[in-house]
């Protein structure tokens, strides 16, 4: 398999789809914003080692498919993101600080979904195939609805 990441205990290929927006949606993510925005998106993460399979930045969103390490956390590296990129590019651009006067460049809270290289329906297939009957140490986890 490929994008695995391994260390001595564990081996895993944990990626996630991070949707960011900017404050009130204003399309500030223009020309030379837009370049650096893109540069501080990509350090950030080769800081925290974490890989870039793709990312778009759209003029008042960003999207980033990303894989991670078992002991990162998506709302950590979420933060990272967010404060060091809107810090710098606040600093680095006074236009930004006009439209932001309260110091926040990106929107409240993000959007993220789990993605992988197989679906429930094969994990709920692998699962019925290793559950057998009348056996007290398989425990069921079906919640019937």
């Amino acid at each position: 398999m490929t994008n695995l990441r391994s260390n001595g205990h564990t081996v895993s290929r944990l990626s996630v789809h991070i949707v960011l927006s900017t404050k009130y949606r204003f399309t500030v993510l223009k020309g030379d914003i837009q370049m650096r925005c893109r540069t501080l998106l990509i350090q950030i993460c080769d800081a925290e080692d974490v890989s870039i399979l793709k990312g778009v930045v759209s003029k008042d969103h960003v999207h980033m498919h990303i894989g991670y390490r078992p002991s990162q956390s998506v709302s950590g590296l979420v933060k990272k993101l967010k404060g060091r990129s809107s810090r710098k590019l606040q600093q680095e651009f006074p236009e930004l600080k006009k439209r932001y006067w309260g110091r926040h460049f990106w929107a409240i809270g993000f959007g993220c979904w789990s993605t992988g290289n197989i679906t429930d329906e094969m994990v709920n297939a692998y699962l019925e195939h290793h559950r057998k009957p009348r056996d007290v140490t398989n425990l069921d986890f079906i919640i019937e609805k």
